[in-house]
Parts: C-alpha cells; sequence; structure tokens
C-alpha cells in the first residue's frame, strides 16, 4: 500500500499539471510560431479567443504536453525544427476527449516551462505563449558560486564594452511602417551594422543584446549588458507616430522619475542587494548607506548618459533630419540599469514613408550606424574609462614634415595599425592633427 503511494506521489510529481484561463468555448488554433532564442525557446499557438488549458510534463522521453479545452485545429499539427531549435524535436497534436486539443512538444531535453496568455495587439490576435528554459543550465547556474572582485597589483587593461540592443524582436514586432516593414527588423539591421563597425575599431568590444528574431523581456535586455560590464547600452528603436509627417531621428537618457521609481525597485529586492551597483556591493550596507551609494551611482550613470546621448546626437544630424535638437528623458525600462550609461537612439520615424524606405536600405543602415559610433567615440576619446586602452593610449601632433611611416617607426607600430586606430583613409597629415597611438607601443 505504502509502495502504492509512493508510486502516485512520483507520478503527480512528474506530471506537475497546471490549469490556466477562463472557461472558452469552440477556440480555434490558427498557427504555430517557434522562436529559439540563446537562453529560451518561445512558442506562440495562435488561437481565436482566450482558453482553458492545462500543462504537464513526462519523462523518458521527455515531452510537454498542452491540453486546451474545447478547442480544435483545422490541420493537425506536425512541425518540424529548423537546425537553431536547441531544444525541440518537433511538435504535434491530436483530438482528445472528442472536444479537446491536445499538442505534443517533444523534446531534447528536460525544460522548466513557463506559459501565458497574451491579448490581441496591432500584430496578432489571441495567443498562448510557452517558453522553454533548460532545466540543466538552471541547475548548473545555481551551483555557480557568487561572484567576487578579486585586486591585482598588475592591471591588464581591457576594451571599452559597447552593449548593442536591437529593440523588441520576436514575438512583439515593433511599430510598422505605411509599407509593412516591422521596426525589430530593420533596428536589427542597424545593430549589425553598428556590431560590425565596433568590432573594428580600436579598444573597443561590441556585446550584440539580439542576435536574431527573438524576444528578449527590457530588464532581460539590462541584464544582460550587466552581465557584460559594459561601458554604455545603445538601444536602437525606428519611432512611429499616428501622422506620417512626423521625422527626424531623437535620443533618450533615463529621467529624474524614472531613475527614482528604479532605486526604489532595486532596494525592494533582497536578490539585488547581493549585485553590484557602482563596482560596489550592497549586501552589507544598512538600508540608508545602500540608498546613499545607489544614489550617487544613478546620479553619474545619468550625467554620462546625457554626454554620451548629446555626443550621438550630434553626429546623427550630419547623416539626416533631427526630430528634437536636444537629449529628451523619459521612463523607458531598458535605460534604467543603476550604473551602465544607457541610451535609447529612435533612428527615423518608421510611421513616415520616406524615412521607412530609407531604412530599409542597408546603405543607410550603415550610415546611421556610422553616425552613431562617431558619437560614442567622441565620448570615449575624452573620456576613456579606466584601465581601458582608450585611457592608456598615446597621442601625438603631428609636425611640419612628418610622414606617416616616420612616425610608425618612431613608435614601433605598423602603418597599417596607425592608419586604423585613426580611422585614415590615405597618408595625407596636416600640422597640428593629433594622432591616436595604439597602447604597447
Amino acid at each position: 500500500m505504502r509502495a502504492w503511494l509512493i508510486g502516485i506521489a512520483a507520478t503527480l510529481l512528474i506530471l506537475s499539471t497546471t490549469t490556466v484561463g477562463a472557461a472558452a468555448s469552440n477556440v480555434s488554433v490558427t498557427g504555430v510560431r517557434v522562436w529559439p532564442a540563446p537562453d529560451h525557446t518561445r512558442i506562440v499557438l495562435d488561437i481565436t479567443g482566450p482558453v482553458k488549458y492545462s500543462l504537464f510534463s513526462l519523462p523518458k522521453p521527455d515531452r510537454l504536453v498542452i491540453d486546451l479545452d474545447r478547442s480544435r485545429v483545422d490541420d493537425l499539427i506536425h512541425w518540424k525544427p529548423p537546425q537553431n531549435a536547441r531544444l525541440i524535436r518537433g511538435i504535434r497534436s491530436a483530438v482528445r476527449n472528442g472536444n479537446d486539443l491536445r499538442v505534443v512538444v517533444d523534446l531534447k531535453k528536460s525544460v522548466r516551462p513557463k506559459t501565458f496568455l497574451l491579448k490581441p495587439n496591432r500584430a496578432y490576435g489571441h495567443r498562448l505563449v510557452v517558453d522553454l528554459y533548460d532545466a540543466t543550465a538552471k541547475t548548473a547556474a545555481a551551483g555557480r558560486p557568487a561572484r567576487s572582485v578579486k585586486s591585482t597589483s598588475k592591471t591588464r587593461l581591457r576594451d571599452v564594452v559597447i552593449a548593442i540592443d536591437a529593440g523588441h524582436g520576436g514575438e512583439d514586432p515593433g511599430a510598422s511602417g505605411f509599407s509593412g516593414t516591422f521596426e525589430k527588423d530593420v533596428v536589427l539591421g542597424v545593430a549589425r551594422e553598428l556590431n560590425t563597425l565596433v568590432r573594428k575599431e580600436y579598444g573597443m568590444r561590441p556585446v550584440m543584446i539580439r542576435k536574431g528574431d527573438y524576444y528578449i523581456s527590457l530588464r532581460g535586455r539590462m541584464a544582460k549588458a550587466r552581465r557584460a560590464k559594459a561601458d554604455l547600452l545603445v538601444s536602437i528603436h525606428a519611432d512611429a507616430f499616428k501622422d506620417g509627417r512626423a521625422k527626424g531621428a531623437s535620443v533618450y537618457i533615463l529621467s529624474q522619475h524614472g531613475a527614482s521609481s528604479e532605486a526604489a525597485r532595486w532596494l525592494a529586492e533582497d536578490e539585488n542587494k547581493s549585485d553590484f551597483v557602482g563596482g560596489v556591493s550592497l549586501d552589507d550596507k544598512d538600508d540608508l548607506l545602500a540608498s546613499v551609494l545607489l544614489d550617487l551611482s544613478q546620479t553619474a550613470t545619468i550625467e554620462t548618459s546625457y554626454s554620451i546621448a548629446s555626443s550621438i546626437l550630434k553626429s546623427l544630424g550630419h547623416v539626416g533630419r533631427l526630430h528634437k535638437r536636444s537629449v529628451e528623458q523619459a521612463g523607458f525600462v531598458v535605460l534604467k540599469s543603476p550604473d551602465v550609461p544607457s541610451v535609447l537612439v529612435e533612428t527615423a520615424y518608421i510611421s513616415n514613408p520616406r524615412e521607412e524606405r530609407q531604412l530599409r536600405d542597408r546603405r543607410h543602415r550603415r550610415q546611421v550606424a556610422a553616425a552613431i559610433l562617431a558619437g560614442i567615440r567622441s565620448y570615449f576619446s575624452s573620456n576613456p574609462p579606466m584601465g581601458t586602452y582608450l585611457a592608456n593610449r598615446k597621442q601625438h601632433v603631428i609636425a611640419r614634415g612628418e610622414t606617416l611611416s616616420e612616425i610608425a617607426e618612431k613608435y614601433s607600430i605598423s602603418v597599417g595599425s596607425l592608419r586604423l586606430t585613426n580611422g585614415l583613409s590615405s597618408d595625407t597629415l596636416h600640422v597640428g592633427q593629433v594622432l591616436r597611438i595604439p597602447a604597447g607601443s
């Protein structure tokens, strides 16, 4: 009898059944979409209305079962995954109990599912969303020791880290243009161009927050930039307005109200206390001291963000029209990191037919990316973070009669390295011109 009860308990534990949603009738599943991301896979079922459903897992082989009450599908689902689907072998469906629909997700490994219903938006109708996370990845992360700061007598130089965030993605298309262009696509194009340019820049290293067409939460974007120890987060978007005549680029930083609300949230959540803000752990500080340290960090971050945003805005003015000639402030969540300077660039109005066409053109996207980089370069050239190659570089002022090859020989570097560091397209020099000399020379 005891063994039988244990068996029943084990079965219930494996099933872990969850029932969600209000009662519904005659709901149809009209489509299935899968969005593989680096840290999870999102499955989206397009449905004609709210649905009552349950979800449970089965082992050997690993499967996830989704039962939808009083639901149907015109053609039974037989979905085969693309090569980049790390967690899913396939998705299939069958009629259950005559009136219900069962969807089975065949898995490559055990997962942690998170599921919820979404109401219609501009692009999609009702949706049932299932996010799958690698269950083994969670265990591995939990086993890692807390990060600590190591002191060393010999400091190694590092690159300035630029986190590049393409807005929206996956199930969130963002705004759309008159011709049907999605914001998520064009801003990813700008982000990729910027990533390529930053990678070529001396003393800088890019980190792409979103590399493909998948969704990342706003706070997930912040967290990824902080994990990369970014010196700057640039979030790239394309604005929209009901009036198609609205046009021009804008640059935003966090508003003071947004900073205050984030400070309250940060201090209220215990898990944040053990993290580092401005390089200082708050877990051993009392509430007052932690609040003061956080306020100092946020103030410095906003001031830096404003300076970088001003530099980017000025540079964007050389590429196209500006919507406003001053940096704007708003409470965008993605800008709320307390110790990573963050700016949000609205590259253009995708709702403006002319600017939509420009955003669809790769050459224009490259020009926008180059302008953003020029603004970033201008700021960090004058304000390089301590311990970086940019902070350690030398400068040489051109005197009459000097040549590029002579200067390269003087500092024991190649002419090519000198050209790359200074963005030179020719060997022509001017008296008084200042050249940056790569570190280590």
